[in-house]
Order: C-alpha cells, then structure tokens, then sequence
C-alpha cells in the first residue's frame, strides 16, 4: 500500500513537472474588470488618437489658472528690436508687497539656486560665472544691490526679464513657476531696502489675557 501511494505521487509530481514546463499555449480565462487589470493610460509624450492633434501631453484649457498659482501675464515677448512690451511690463503689479517670514525663507531659496551662480549671493554681481573676474563669464552680471538702475528697475520689467531673458540673460520660466518669479522679485526688492517682511501677527488670545 505504501509503495502504491509513493508510485502514485512521484508519478503525480512528474506529470505536473512536465506540464508546467511544456510550450503548450493556453487561451487565457476571462478577466474580472479588464479596465482595472490592464492599463489604458498613454505615456505623457506618446501619441494619442484620443485628441485631434495626436498628442498626450497637452496644454492647460484657455482661460484656465492652475490651483495655487497667479494669474497670468498677457504681456508677450517682444519681437527681436522692439521693446513696446518690455516698457509695457511696468505697469505689473507684484501680488507679494511683502513677505511673511516663511515666504522671505523661500524667495531666498530660490534666488540662492537659480539667480544667486550669476548675481552672488549678495546680490553684487559677483557670483561663481565671474568670480571677481577669474570665472568663466567674460564680463560682470549686473549687481542687483548697490547700482540704481536695477534698485529704481520696476517690479513688472523685472519678471519680464526673468519671464522671457534680457540680453545675456535667458528666460527662466521652466524653471521658476510666475508665484516663484514674484517671490524672487520680492526678495531682491526686500535686499534693495525696498521692502520690507511682514509683520509678525498679533496673536488676539494672548494679548486679551495680558
């Protein structure tokens, strides 16, 4: 009896070695929901028959404002040799008069690792590119504090500039989103003396206990 059921089930392991490992192709069963089990996204810059055009990635729907973001300019790029739009741009409000504490922490971020290789992180125009002449720009980026054109420079042509460049600069727009842009402005604006943090917020609770 016993030599019986070990025949049986070493016969048994076999059929289901060499079933496992033959070639033979099955027709797959029915899948449950087959929207959930198979993926029916497009990779972002694949082509696409869902839209006229045939492309995944697509741009915002006109009129509309991503959430947490500005509104946006309507002030185009220049063409090449006019500058009716770069004076134009002074007349852009910054929504960011001034900076809470947390809001000067970040603008200063964001100088510090896109505008500061350039400007310095003093705002001198002596940052790593000229290194006080030994760096690899032939010529000094323009100091932001402590020269009057940029200092009396309105907030407006300022994101122009970084919007779409000026003359060596380039455009900074995929890099820094608009809110970024004004924030930044703000920070050099707040080094120039030109403004000022925010004012701390009197907490009501503490001072009807006083």
């Amino acid at each position: 009896m016993k030599r019986s059921t070990i025949v049986f089930c070493g016969l048994a392991a076999l059929m289901m070695v060499a079933v496992g490992c033959s070639d033979v192709k099955r027709k797959p069963g029915k899948v449950y929901m087959p929207d959930m089990a198979y993926s029916r996204a497009y990779e972002t810059y694949s082509t696409n028959p869902v839209f006229a055009d045939g492309r995944t990635n697509q741009a915002p729907v006109a009129g509309t404002v991503k959430r947490g973001d500005e509104y946006p300019v309507h002030i185009g790029m220049d063409a090449i040799g006019d500058t009716a739009n770069y004076f134009a741009s002074r007349q852009l409000v910054n929504p960011f008069t001034e900076l809470t504490a947390d809001q000067l922490k970040e603008s200063e971020r964001l100088f510090l690792i896109n505008c500061a290789i350039c400007h310095g992180s003093k705002l001198d125009g002596n940052g790593p590119l000229w290194k006080d002449g030994d760096g690899p720009f032939p010529s000094k980026p323009a100091a932001l504090v402590g020269d009057a054109r940029y200092e009396n420079m309105p907030d407006g042509q300022m994101f122009y500039s970084i919007t779409y460049g000026k003359n060596l600069m380039g455009s900074y727009a995929s890099q820094i989103n608009a809110k970024q842009r004004w924030m930044v402005i703000s920070y050099i604006k707040n080094k120039q003396g030109k403004l000022k943090p925010a004012a701390a917020a009197v907490d009501s609770a503490a001072v009807a206990t006083k």
